[in-house]
């Protein structure tokens, strides 16, 4: 591990979840940590406040917005003017939809993309003039959504698939300046409000009212709905203990030889391998058993399905 004395880290999306917890374990072990929250009156973004030192500056930033990237911008420049940025974890990412991806709204598309792709490359893009003078780190939290098509997620893996793909660019092209870049990808966690049931609720009543007749008619209120409860169901077994995800962005942004990429949760090394050398036919029935163990189908499939035993 490299010493940590002088070295400042700035981490996005640290209002709850393995952003918080990144910036209070960094802050802990004698960073200068610069952290950026959506809501400075939110209650992560004010317990951070309360238990950290000055050692702790709090900015707000919305990724989608450009003038919130150059004011952070500005700060970190006036912070690290001396020193330069020695790692920025790109931490924050947005996740607003579970189901089919022809019942995901275009606005729904948009916004993952905002976020999980055009935000973060603006602000690492933003601070590679410090990175690169403190020949430091890039450490972005991405998901296995992107390398592998879960179904159900299509707007969410599309944009961490962007995110991965890039990433593993700015690598290649950042290697002569001294500059590491390496990619997290956590499994299932319980963090923010990703797994909140109310709200999904919340995000679920206002998909339906904004679909189409016709398609809301094609596939029905219940079966959408049926899919929001299965993801929800999931849910429950996501893991509690994210320190995993938190010593793995440590890792990454202190070892000498950091990994090009940090597979952290049960099973994940096992799914990218059954995902890489098992052939597809059977990678596709495998996909096809976790995910459609539904209680009901689409509306029209279940009427095709009913008028066929009839016949």
């Amino acid at each position: 591990m490299l010493p940590i004395a002088g070295k400042t880290v700035f981490i996005t999306g640290c209002d709850s979840g393995f952003g918080k917890a990144t910036a209070e374990t960094l802050h802990s072990m004698g960073f200068k940590v610069i952290a950026s929250v959506l809501n400075l009156e939110s209650p992560g973004a004010k317990d951070l406040q309360k238990s950290c030192s000055k050692r702790m500056t709090l900015i707000q930033m919305d990724l989608t917005k450009t003038e919130d990237i150059q004011k952070a911008q500005q700060i970190i420049r006036m912070q690290t003017a001396d020193t330069g940025l020695w790692a920025l974890v790109n931490n924050a990412g947005y996740c607003a939809h579970f189901g089919d991806a022809e019942l995901t709204l275009e606005s729904t598309y948009r916004a993952c993309m905002e976020v999980n792709f055009f935000g973060t490359v603006e602000i690492t893009k933003a601070l590679l003039p410090l990175i690169r003078y403190a020949k430091g780190r890039i450490v972005t939290v991405s998901s296995p959504a992107g390398d592998i098509s879960f179904p159900y997620l299509a707007a969410y893996g599309a944009s961490k698939a962007a995110l991965t793909r890039v990433m593993d660019l700015f690598r290649h092209e950042l290697f002569p300046w001294g500059v590491k870049v390496c990619i997290i990808q956590p499994g299932a966690y319980k963090t923010g409000a990703h797994y909140n049931p109310s709200y999904w609720e919340r995000q679920n009543q206002q998909l339906l009212t904004r679909l189409p007749t016709e398609l809301l008619q094609e596939y029905g209120e219940e079966y959408i709905t049926d899919t929001v409860n299965q993801f929800l169901e999931y849910g429950k077994t996501a893991c509690t203990d994210i320190s995993p995800v938190t010593n793995s962005i440590l890792d990454a942004v202190l070892s000498e030889n950091p990994k090009v990429k940090y597979y952290v949760g049960k099973g994940i090394w096992l799914l990218y391998l059954i995902f890489m050398y098992v052939p597809e036919n059977i990678t596709s029935q495998i996909v096809r058993s976790l995910f459609s163990k539904r209680k009901c189908a689409p509306r029209s499939l279940r009427k095709q399905m009913n008028n066929s035993g009839q016949d």
